[in-house]
């Protein structure tokens, strides 16, 4: 794969590549590639996966809550363990 810089990018392009990569709910780099995509009239082939899919997705408030709680339990410290 090919890597791109792009320099001295104009704020209201800025602006309007923060404005879609919000909309989309993609990082940036994978907005420029949809967007270049698009421009180009190239069909989308086999999406590049880094893997983490599987990881990714949402959770419900209250799993969230859980895990909030889970966690606090590990932030506690035992003073007397520490004497």
């Amino acid at each position: 794969m090919r890597h791109l810089t792009v320099r001295n990018l104009e704020p209201d392009i800025a602006k309007a590549l923060d404005r879609e990569r919000r909309r989309s709910g993609t990082s940036l780099n994978q907005t420029v590639m949809d967007l270049l995509r698009r421009a180009l009239g190239i069909q989308r082939g086999k999406k590049f996966s880094n893997g983490l899919a599987k990881y990714a997705g949402g959770w419900t408030e209250e799993e969230f809550r859980e895990f909030q709680r889970n966690l606090s339990l590990q932030r506690q410290i035992d003073e007397e363990m520490w004497k």
